[in-house]
């Protein structure tokens, strides 16, 4: 069964499809009030679900009437990856990791079954290593398939 910030992540995409743009307002009261919840859970889901890392900028204005403004960022799918790339640095923890991978399914880059391989082959799980030197491997496997996606794109 789907977790309440699951429901309410897929409710917004839902609504970014039947817009025409890629800026979507709403009430954070009004979200809340809908999916029976506190509005720190729309926070949470907001914080999560619509990082710059999974491609939107949130905006957010409290008070009466405040709202918050999501923005979809469109990138050409070769600047994605390259920007990826500069942003790994030298280690990354795995929640960002995953951000990436699912900005990239997202994206349209890789195949669901791509991503599960690649959440796979960076999880701590499999990753025998103590931190900081998991997140160095970590940062050099994602780095190495994000730069083989670049090449595979150039034949």
């Amino acid at each position: 069964m789907a977790s309440l910030s699951d429901i309410i992540e897929d409710f917004i995409k839902k609504m970014f499809q039947e817009i025409e743009g890629e800026v979507l307002e709403i009430q954070r009261n009004e979200l809340a009030s809908k999916f029976r919840c506190a509005p720190s859970q729309i926070n949470y889901v907001l914080s999560t679900r619509f990082s710059l890392e999974r491609g939107y900028h949130v905006e957010s204005r409290q008070g009466g009437g405040g709202y918050i403004r999501i923005t979809r960022l469109s990138i050409d799918e070769d600047d994605l990856v390259r920007n990826m790339l500069e942003e790994i640095g030298d280690s990354i923890s795995q929640s960002c990791a995953v951000n990436f991978v699912e900005r990239l399914m997202e994206e349209k880059v890789i195949t669901p079954r791509e991503a599960l391989i690649i959440r796979a082959a960076i999880d701590r799980k499999n990753l025998n290593l103590k931190v900081p030197t998991r997140d160095v491997v970590r940062a050099n496997i994602l780095k190495g398939i994000l730069s083989s996606i670049l090449y595979y794109k150039s034949l």
